[in-house]
């Protein structure tokens, strides 16, 4: 993906822009006591985030892009991620919305001076627009994380967006897709704003499998429950077992039964749950009980990326599903364009050369996978972004939801969590091993 200096200007210049129009909206939809509210010992307070984003922006692009004298190097410390856990940052000397909303406009006027008259070369931050790029990102995650926030938060709705696209009524589409084994090429050496943990390409070698041609749905996870499996060990991981016991989990959360009907909460409002949607806030425990009572288990992350990149065609690794164009609204439901799912089988225009649906957008996708290194992985632009999190402590989800902006979402984006995390926007999907015996 090679681009002339004044295309890159415009395309960090717009990335830029359009994740500030998003924080925006995000901090100004809600009065000062939201904003400073901690609405969940798992979340930081709205104005935290607001400021941690100019914060950023200012020590990468102001600071070290652009050589300028630090505007507010006082608060480096209180903004800091790794210096405060999330639970203790309403204690600090924050900035009040007012001051951080000047903070961050300040900062940002200068940035753009800065993207007009720096070469997009000459290094590896500077190399198409990287850090630029980068910071684009990293506001755009933020705002995943208010939007979380705001759906943690009680009150009366103050977002409101579109309804999805529904999914076409003729569409019959199979249960699962046969994805043959082989090699493919996986991460990327090539994706200008690819992060450190999806660099480099590697090859890998799967073996066939079949996966599930959409999440799995809300009713699908109903019959979960209604048989039980909140309530029989067999299906759970030791950890998850004693996790659901212990937090008395019974159903997805946001969820609540009511007579004879599931209900949830959403962004404000009280919905009956959408059978046809796929299934959002459950964890890794209960992805993976899920796949275990339906006789499955949860793709890898090397199996979940041969699915949405590998073109059996030519053996070629594309961007997307669909192939190498930056997706579009009849591809995928991201953005923060609406605030819940489509429908399964919804964007047949998104969908992989083996007919693999939704594998970008609409919920995060647990894996079975530990977030780990790939082969020759070099931290750039430094160790906290991703090193500090390999192991086994962490599960790697994939394919982004609505709430991701196309700017961080790829066929190669990697995000990972907790396996007890539920605000997230997470849902799965199911896999099996082929049989041989059945010629696949």
């Amino acid at each position: 993906m090679t681009m002339d200096p004044e295309s890159l200007r415009e395309r960090a210049a717009s990335a830029l822009l359009a994740a500030r129009d998003r924080t925006r909206l995000l901090t100004t939809c809600v009065e000062e006591p939201d904003l400073v509210a901690q609405h969940s010992p798992l979340m930081s307070p709205l104005v935290w985030d607001l400021a941690h984003i100019g914060n950023q922006e200012e020590q990468w692009l102001l600071r070290t892009v652009g050589g300028r004298d630090a505007l507010r190097p006082d608060i480096d410390s209180v903004y800091d991620a790794f210096e405060h856990p999330r639970a203790e940052r309403p204690s600090l000397p924050l900035l009040p919305p007012a001051e951080a909303h000047g903070y961050v406009s300040d900062v940002r006027d200068r940035v753009l001076d800065i993207l007009e008259h720096t070469p997009l070369r000459g290094g590896p931050l500077l190399d198409s627009g990287f850090a630029f790029g980068m910071i684009a990102q990293h506001e755009q995650q933020h705002d995943e994380t208010m939007l979380i926030t705001h759906q943690l938060r009680r009150g009366p709705a103050v977002l409101t967006e579109a309804e999805p696209l529904i999914a076409p009524e003729d569409d019959i589409l199979p249960s699962e897709v046969l994805v043959p084994g082989g090699p493919f090429t996986m991460g990327s050496s090539a994706e200008p704003w690819a992060l450190d943990n999806e660099r480099p390409a590697h090859r890998r070698l799967v073996r066939s499998f079949l996966i599930d041609t959409t999440p799995v749905s809300n009713g699908a996870y109903q019959r979960f429950i209604e048989d039980g499996g909140y309530d029989d060990p067999r299906w759970w991981a030791a950890d998850g077992w004693a996790y659901v016991r212990e937090h008395g989990l019974r159903a997805p959360l946001f969820w609540r039964h009511e007579g004879s009907q599931w209900l949830r909460r959403r962004f404000g409002v009280t919905e009956a749950v959408p059978p046809d949607e796929p299934v959002l806030h459950v964890s890794w425990y209960e992805a993976d009980a899920y796949a275990r009572w339906a006789g499955r288990r949860l793709p890898t992350e090397a199996e979940w990326e041969k699915a949405a990149r590998h073109d059996p065609a030519d053996g070629r690794a594309m961007r997307y599903p669909w192939g190498d164009e930056d997706p579009t609204p009849a591809h995928a439901n991201l953005g923060q364009r609406h605030l819940r799912p489509a429908p399964i089988g919804s964007y047949p225009d998104g969908q992989s050369p083996l007919g693999v649906r939704q594998l970008i957008g609409d919920v995060w996708e647990w894996t079975a996978s530990d977030f780990l290194p790939y082969p020759g992985f070099v931290a750039f632009p430094y160790r906290e972004y991703s090193e500090v999190f390999f192991g086994d402590r962490y599960k790697v989800l994939r394919g982004g939801s609505f709430a991701v902006d196309p700017v961080a979402c790829r066929g190669t984006f990697r995000n990972w969590d907790l396996p007890v995390r539920r605000q997230i926007f997470s849902g799965f999907r199911t896999a099996r091993d082929a049989d041989p015996a059945a010629g696949v």
